[in-house]
């Protein structure tokens, strides 16, 4: 019986060796992909100073920060740090202080922890990873630089080796204001974004009441969404888009970098994973221009797997020089847990140990780590085990834990001749530990 409660704390993730060896292949994949696209990764502190973080925190954000009280502190009132719930806030600190050191346009990753008291839901999590991607451009940035981003995390899914294919549906915010901005309603764009942002998430005719309450006339809603129901192709929707003659220089500016995106990922092939689809607008409002976000194609139930857009000055809040840029984030806590759910992992991923050395008796265990030590020289993953049991107990718990075992007993330990079982086969071969230099190599017989 259990003298204390040991379950873990609500909205935090816990997993299994077997589980967690998933999760890892998911990390290592996305970190070897933003190296592979030339993102240097940097890691900023889990605690930010409060002024920080509240720079640009508001609203609900700002409720969920995990403040840091010191012991003899009275309230949570007086505490100046806390926990970062994003990437975003810690990279700008990051850009303002080094600025002189870095190199411009800044390739930033960053893979970490971050921390929201939010409600504990299903797939929702207060402590959670999320992996991000940012060019960061100092006083300007290329538009081709949201393709790259989006190109990068294209290439990153594709990375999972996932059974269902993953579609980037990209907006530019700048039509959407344009068009309200035309449509004489600017004191509602930020009211209008956010019902637009849930379309998805309530019924066609939710979202045409919420309109209404905004006190908009019957045709002016019917332009909204007939707008935001806009989606497909390139050439289709850059077509519907003109056709709808929009005086606005916002909306002309959002149209044409939309169509440049669209058209750089049309030429590295990337066509059949990509539509413009005007319903993404994203919620966050410092995003200015280019926005996305990723599906599953066979599971759209799923909701967003990722997203990001482009800001006009990242840090704003913390100095007057101008760094625009364009990211991306992975929410990875997240997305473990919905691909693990709908079984869309690879169930053969294992953490397993490459040999397991098992002496048959303490007389063998000063050969056994000599062997071991061998082993891990050549690069090899090894574990010893350690035990009394019978044989074949140890035989069966080596199995559970690694890919191959190596018994050495008395006659092994005078004739240095070993043999390797593959577990998985079963298949027993020799093993010359002085020549290999490689797994492919390991096998003394081939």
């Amino acid at each position: 019986m259990k003298s204390i409660n040991t379950s873990k704390v609500s909205g935090t993730q816990e997993l299994l060796p077997e589980e967690q060896a998933k999760f890892n292949n998911l990390k290592d994949k996305i970190a070897e992909t933003y190296h592979l696209y030339g993102f240097q990764e940097i890691e900023t502190p889990a605690i930010e100073r409060m002024e920080i973080l509240l720079a640009k925190a508001g609203g609900d954000t700002e409720k969920q920060i995990y403040k840091i009280i010191k012991t003899g502190d009275k309230s949570a009132e007086s505490a100046d740090q806390a926990l970062r719930f994003d990437h975003t806030v810690p990279l700008a600190r990051y850009v303002t202080e080094y600025e002189s050191k870095l190199t411009f346009p800044f390739r930033v990753a960053q893979i970490g922890q971050n921390f929201r008291g939010e409600r504990a839901q299903k797939g929702r999590f207060r402590e959670f990873y999320q992996c991000d991607i940012d060019i960061i451009g100092r006083n300007e940035l290329p538009i081709a630089y949201d393709a790259e981003i989006i190109a990068t995390l294209l290439a990153t899914y594709k990375s999972f080796n996932l059974d269902t294919p993953v579609l980037a549906r990209i907006n530019n915010r700048k039509i959407t204001t344009g068009l309200l901005k035309f449509l004489g309603l600017t004191d509602k764009v930020a009211e209008i974004m956010n019902i637009i942002d849930h379309a998805e998430k309530v019924t066609p005719e939710q979202t045409k009441a919420s309109l209404n309450e905004l006190q908009l006339n019957e045709k002016t809603i019917a332009k909204i969404i007939a707008f935001i129901n806009l989606h497909g192709e390139r050439s289709f929707v850059v077509k519907e888009l003109n056709n709808l003659e929009i005086d606005n220089q916002t909306f002309a500016e959002g149209v044409n970098e939309l169509d440049q995106v669209l058209y750089l990922l049309e030429s590295i092939g990337l066509q059949e994973q990509i539509t413009a689809d005007m319903k993404i607008v994203r919620g966050l409002d410092y995003y200015t221009g280019t926005v996305f976000e990723f599906v599953l194609s066979e599971h759209l139930n799923i909701g967003s797997v990722g997203g990001g857009g482009r800001y006009e000055n990242l840090t704003k809040h913390f100095t007057d020089k101008a760094f625009p840029g364009v990211g991306g984030s992975i929410g990875l806590s997240r997305l473990f847990f919905i691909l693990n759910e709908q079984k869309l992992l690879n169930p053969e991923i294992q953490d397993l140990t490459d040999y397991a050395i098992i002496p048959v008796s303490e007389h063998e265990y000063d050969e056994a780590m000599s062997v071991a030590s061998k082993l891990r020289d050549k690069g090899h993953s090894t574990t010893i085990v350690f035990s009394s049991k019978k044989l074949g107990d140890k035989m069966t718990y080596a199995s559970k834990i690694a890919k191959n075992g190596v018994v050495i007993g008395s006659e092994e330990t005078e004739t240095k001749l070993l043999k390797a079982k593959n577990f998985q086969t079963g298949e027993t071969t020799e093993l010359n530990i002085e020549v290999v230099s490689n797994p492919e190599d390991f096998w003394a017989d081939q």
